[in-house]
């Protein structure tokens, strides 16, 4: 038999006396609460996963991208916010959100400002076109959900409104 000691995370192996010759019984002596978090974290991983990936899909035909939106909404939210502190807050790379940026602003859908206090420093705001992309792309991703959401029945529905919250505890 396999146990878990969790005091050093070592195991000891013996053999069971109840299994048969070359099979091994395993033991997990961890936590309860914790082997459901674990199991629950392996479900919903997935399952956030792909609700993801079936929202970003509903963008394409509006020619912007998943990471586009990202760094749309993040300027909005901190209009003047400079190219670099925009990779800082999207913990990406300076130069990958300066060509990403670029091509925002070659669409029309970001403006870049030279600031009033420092000359040499440009902040970047959305345009009316780039707001105009913004109420497009959450009204494509809730049209979406929403229809998904009618196919539930009403006590899955009301289990998924029960989970919003909690999950949104989750985010920092």
């Amino acid at each position: 038999m396999v146990t878990y000691r969790p005091q050093d995370g070592r195991r000891q192996s013996t053999r069971s006396r109840d299994a048969s010759p070359g099979r091994f019984a395993i033991v997990n002596q961890v936590n309860v609460s914790t082997v459901n978090e674990v199991e629950v974290a392996n479900r919903l991983r997935p399952a956030l996963l792909r609700l993801a990936r079936e929202l970003r899909r509903e963008i394409h035909s509006l020619g912007v991208t998943g990471g586009q939106v990202s760094l749309l909404v993040a300027i909005k939210y901190t209009p003047g916010i400079g190219v670099r502190e925009l990779a800082a807050q999207e913990k990406v790379s300076p130069a990958a959100v300066s060509k990403a940026v670029t091509k925002l602003e070659q669409g029309g859908l970001v403006g870049r400002t030279a600031s009033e206090q420092d000359k040499r420093r440009v902040g970047l705001t959305v345009t009316e076109k780039g707001h105009q992309v913004l109420r497009s792309v959450r009204s494509r991703r809730t049209i979406w959900l929403a229809e998904r959401l009618k196919g539930l029945s009403p006590e899955e529905l009301a289990r998924i409104e029960a989970a919003i919250e909690p999950l949104e505890k989750l985010l920092p």
